[in-house]
């Protein structure tokens, strides 16, 4: 295991497809911060097209990871 230049372990995974699930897990907590965010200043339609994406980014995602 590798250390960072602050001395921390390295936990960061090497697979590129982990890096990218990772990467895609952190957008979408990103885009459901957005979706609420939208629904306390009420712009609900935009609320709910985003996510309508997200729900459906997410299936996608589960469906290849199975």
């Amino acid at each position: 295991m590798a250390l960072t230049q602050n001395g921390h372990a390295d936990t960061r995974p090497t697979d590129p497809a982990e890096r990218y699930r990772q990467a895609a897990e952190v957008a979408l907590q990103q885009l459901e911060w957005t979706i609420r965010y939208l629904e306390r200043i009420r712009k609900t339609e935009i609320a709910r097209a985003l996510a309508d994406n997200h729900a459906s980014i997410r299936r996608r995602m589960t469906d290849r990871s199975q």
